[in-house]
């Protein structure tokens, strides 16, 4: 046992029982580079206690960093507070005796300030400085990489002992032995407790995110995830929920009704179902996943955007033919009507919002689809909305669908058509009454494009980036602008430092003898094996790009659609991901899987 920690000693035998919180231990660390998993992890959550005063400052404490910023630190995020009574729980529940301060990442360890009895806004006086709480800690694998316990970051969250961040709202020294001091109470006494359990745990209460909303202190990154909770439980914003899950589960088989030629290198493909029973209405700005059996062995799988208006009872693809693209080859050059494809059921969240902002409708090359299926949408319900519908093509021989969307566009009584040609001779220009050259942000400043407007935006990844980047210079809100993109979704793996992405492959060493695991976006298909605790696992041997925090189950940073297979977890996860996602963190396969990734 560590003579400074928190069994210890004199400063707990002093404030046993202690009405008036103390502050036990401060605690910095620098961020250090750490090996885990075949990995460098960037990451300050090594943290040592320190003797005398130090001062504060708004972002942290003198000797202190952290790592990454963009879950930890910041103005929000200044200092973490962790409990002894927190401490000497986990030593109950693992049996530990080898314990010191700061070993939970925190920075202030402290005599009492329970998580269910500390609430958000509360502020408090230590030594010189005042501090406010801002948020609980965020739920991350870090915390389990520095105490040796994989799961940590679930049992903090299932526990009710997070421990929270605090920001400074005067700077000033602080020593181990000061009084903390409440000096204000937080609106509405919403516990941190309370706070952890609203964002990560099921069975949320409706009226409390509503206040949470209602407390300035709580840190905007949760301010905007509990506004996100009340959309999605149709929280009175007009947005629809979409927990009901897809429309049928893994594959089916559906017929190809109607081939259409779009342009010299666009095919559309009208899509029935077998019996002549009306397909289900899809979302417009959704995709469909194909196994398409003809193109190669293993059949690969492909996702299109519907491009047709979403409730007419059958589905239409519309997909260009790229230069060596098997798949897409295939398709524009042999497939024919009357063919099966295996189709997985329409996905994804690239859809109308249902408010009454202008919509911006931005697109290029076959990016055109999922916007022109938005703009059937908007046709179909007469919307009054302002509506922006801007395109981007080399000439008119590669401008599909020109005549469909001029005449939706005609039929809608605030809708605005700006085409774009960028290789295109003046009468060609003039005919199809477009601009010269590209979309970009002098061409939008001089449109007068709204500020206001929701933006949805598809075509190549360098324009979607271009677009933001020039929608941002104008003042839209980043946060109502939306993307798709069909290739590998960006990673999100924080803290990972040092290491150049590789394309997708097949894991190192033997292959494995379980059911056959499917990276649809990534063209990937391999065993799984008892090499891996997780699809997770398997997905970062592949060099497949993931998306994480926790690793546990907690966060839904991993969730992915899972077009079809059996999935089983461990551990469970503490809230259950929406009917056709998975957590692949802490899933394992139960047969051959197929995942949109």
């Amino acid at each position: 046992m560590t003579t400074d920690g928190p069994t210890a000693s004199a400063a707990d035998a002093k404030n046993q029982g202690s009405a008036v919180p103390v502050l036990v231990s401060v605690n910095v660390g620098m961020p250090k580079d750490v090996s885990w998993q075949g990995k460098t992890v960037h990451t300050g959550v090594w943290k040592q206690p320190v003797s005398g005063r130090r001062m504060v400052r708004r972002l942290n404490i003198d000797g202190d960093g952290q790592g990454d910023l963009s879950g930890h630190g910041g103005e929000q995020r200044a200092v973490l507070v962790y409990q002894l009574d927190s401490y000497r729980h986990w030593q109950q529940h693992f049996g530990w005796d080898d314990v010191s301060y700061g070993q939970f990442g925190e920075n202030l360890t402290v005599d009492g300030m329970a998580d269910d009895q500390v609430c958000i806004g509360d502020r408090f006086l230590i030594g010189e400085a005042e501090f406010e709480v801002t948020q609980p800690r965020v739920t991350c694998y870090r915390v389990g990489l520095r105490l040796g316990e994989p799961q940590m970051a679930a049992l903090l969250v299932s526990h009710h002992r997070p421990g929270f961040y605090m920001r400074v709202i005067s700077e000033g020294h602080i020593q181990p032995g000061d009084q903390i001091v409440k000096t204000d109470d937080g609106p509405h006494e919403l516990s941190v407790a309370d706070t952890d359990a609203l964002l990560y745990l099921p069975g949320r209460d409706r009226s409390k995110l509503q206040i949470a909303l209602q407390i300035p202190a709580l840190s905007p990154g949760w301010q905007q995830s509990f506004r996100d909770l009340v959309a999605e439980s149709g929280g009175g914003d007009g947005a629809p929920s979409h927990d009901a899950g897809p429309a049928w589960p893994a594959f089916r088989e559906l017929r190809v009704a109607e081939v259409a030629r779009e342009s010299a290198v666009v095919c559309s493909f009208y899509l029935a179902a077998t019996d002549g029973s009306a397909l289900p209405a899809a979302q417009a700005g959704q995709y469909l996943t194909l196994r398409v059996t003809g193109a190669g062995s293993p059949a690969p799988l492909r996702s299109y955007s519907l491009s047709s208006a979403p409730a007419a009872g059958t589905y239409r693809i519309s997909v260009k033919e790229e230069r060596h693209g098997a798949v897409s080859s295939y398709l524009n050059r042999t497939l024919r009507q009357g063919a099966v494809l295996d189709v997985a059921a329409p996905r994804g969240d690239f859809i109308l919002d249902g408010g009454a902002s202008p919509i911006l409708l931005i697109s290029a090359g076959i990016g055109v689809t999922p916007v022109l299926a938005m703009l059937h949408q908007l046709a179909a319900s007469k919307s009054d909305r302002d509506i922006w519908w801007l395109y981007g093509a080399r000439n008119p021989r590669e401008h599909p669908f020109a005549g469909e969307a001029h005449d939706l566009l005609a039929s809608l009584p605030h809708a605005r058509e700006h085409v774009f040609y960028s290789a295109a001779t003046p009468a060609e220009r003039h005919r199809a009454h477009a601009a010269s050259g590209r979309i970009t942000q002098a061409a939008l400043a001089r449109l007068g494009i709204p500020a206001r407007g929701t933006a949805y935006i598809c075509g190549p990844t360098s324009f979607m980036t271009d677009i933001r980047d020039a929608l941002t210079a104008l003042g839209v809100d980043a946060a109502a602008m939306h993307t798709e993109m069909f290739g590998t979704l960006d990673a999100i793996n924080p803290g990972l430092a040092g290491a150049a992405r590789r394309s997708p492959h097949q894991p190192s060493g033997p292959p494995g003898a379980g059911p056959l695991v499917t990276f649809a976006r990534s063209c990937i298909a391999t065993p799984f094996g008892s090499n891996w605790r997780s699809v997770l696992d398997l997905a970062d041997a592949c060099d497949v790009p993931t998306r994480w925090s926790c690793r546990t189950g907690v966060c839904h940073t991993c969730v992915t659609p899972l077009l079809s297979g059996d999935i089983s977890y461990n551990p469970d996860p503490l809230e259950p991901p929406a009917s056709g996602d998975v957590l692949i963190c802490c899933a394992q396969p139960g047969s051959d899987i197929v995942l949109d990734m």
